[in-house]
């Protein structure tokens, strides 16, 4: 009897044995058919994200598994999911310095020799290359001009003109102060992004300069420009330049800032007006025009372009064949021009032709296309972070700290994160 049992068990035990290697094998035929994709909640849902990711499901039938996490959530919460193995097949991130906090040699396949990387544009290409030239991803997203936007409408009523110097724009901001306008709106109030642009062609058009500092050879307290910088803003808004309340304006403010006329110039970019500005204000899209940002780190202006969200492929996974197949399928001419129809954005690719451009783009593209730089400041320089900077210049502008402080300040958040990243040199 009790051998009988001993061979019904064993009989149970292999057939059970053989039931969960059956579910495993259909687990991996699931797995192997399909991609997962990892992005910020809202970046996700934007409206050619869920068109190219309907597009290739119906075309390849391949299912995609779409992991969105919560925006203020995802950097935290992504290197969670990294460090316990947890990477997904597409990663989607902005080249700052918050990417080197996932090991992009060790995790990343290098994209260099994709056959859609000549459709790239010079900008859009620039922007997802590493300090070594290596690109890191697909710029599968809208892009933008950042420069100085002005009413022009109020310019010509007074009878005053664009600058195309730093001093000529000092001019113009001291004349405009004096007949009682505002003449730039300085968002203070958690905006960062404006001392970027600043910084921007100290270190693109040195690329010594970068490569020294990212080594830990120089600091910014080395760099004149910088210094040059920090006074230029320091000055701006002690002569009033800012307005009187620019510590108090914050991102919701500026639509009714600018549309109402109560400052005629603001630093931020084109798909700004498209996305963010109310309407039915005293001034609309159509009252503005572009001139480039003027801080006082290059005599002829700076314009930066577009900040864009990569489409990263993990090269350690299962899937590498199916997840470049994936990024060459949205970068195919016929695919993201369905998928960015009617999308005002500057174009990520040169056959993109349904797109909307924006008219104070085209108007300035003379312009651009001379004094335009890559983002540099936020993707290039290790440590950078803008929030951080902000907060410094916060201090800067309620006279806690001295200009020469505020670079020294500068320096040491720079160097602190850029240790806890453990970037060599540091």
């Amino acid at each position: 009897m009790k051998k009988v049992l001993s061979i019904l068990l064993l009989f149970i035990v292999v057939i059970s044995v053989t039931a969960c290697n059956g579910s495993d094998d259909n687990m991996s035929l699931s797995d192997s058919n399909k991609l997962t994709i990892m992005g910020k909640k809202s970046d996700l849902a934007k409206s050619y994200m869920t068109s190219i990711f309907n597009q290739y499901k119906k075309s390849t039938g391949i299912s995609l598994e779409i992991i969105a996490i919560e925006d203020s959530e995802y950097e935290t919460e992504a290197q969670k999911r990294f460090n316990r193995g947890d990477i997904p097949d597409i990663f989607m991130h902005f080249h700052n310095s918050d990417l080197n906090d996932f090991d992009i040699e060790g995790n990343f396949y290098y994209l260099n020799n994709e056959s859609w990387v000549d459709d790239l544009t010079s900008g859009a290409f620039l922007y997802c290359l590493d300090s070594d030239g290596n690109l890191l991803g697909l710029p599968f997203w809208e892009s933008s001009v950042s420069g100085c936007y002005y009413n022009k409408t109020i310019l010509d009523s007074l009878g005053l003109k664009p600058a195309t110097t730093q001093a000529e724009f000092d001019a113009l901001c001291q004349v405009l102060k004096e007949i009682g306008y505002t003449p730039i709106c300085w968002p203070g109030n958690g905006c960062s992004w404006m001392i970027q642009f600043g910084l921007d062609p100290i270190f693109a058009d040195n690329p010594s300069v970068l490569e020294k500092i990212n080594k830990n050879e120089i600091t910014y307290s080395d760099i004149p420009q910088v210094k040059s910088m920090v006074q230029w803003i320091s000055d701006a808004a002690d002569n009033g330049w800012f307005g009187s309340n620019y510590s108090e304006i914050g991102w919701s403010d500026i639509s009714s800032v600018m549309g109402s006329g109560n400052a005629v110039m603001v630093f931020i970019w084109d798909t700004w007006f498209y996305t963010d500005f109310e309407q039915g204000n005293k001034y609309s899209v159509d009252d503005f025009a572009l001139m480039p940002v003027f801080m006082n780190t290059v005599d002829g202006g700076t314009y930066e372009g577009g900040n864009l969200n990569m489409m990263m492929v993990n090269k350690n996974s299962d899937n590498l064949e199916k997840a470049l197949d994936f990024l060459s399928f949205c970068a195919s001419e016929e695919n993201y021009n369905i998928a960015f129809d009617g999308i005002s954005t500057a174009s990520c690719f040169k056959g993109q032709t349904t797109n909307i451009q924006s008219q104070m783009v085209i108007d300035a593209s003379g312009s651009i296309a001379e004094y335009e730089r890559v983002s540099t400041a936020s993707t290039m320089i290790f440590g950078y972070s803008a929030d951080e900077v902000a907060e410094i210049f916060r201090k800067m502008f309620y006279k806690e700290i001295s200009v020469s402080e505020c670079v020294q300040l500068m320096d040491e958040y720079r160097i602190k994160e850029a240790k806890s990243q453990g970037i060599a040199g540091f």
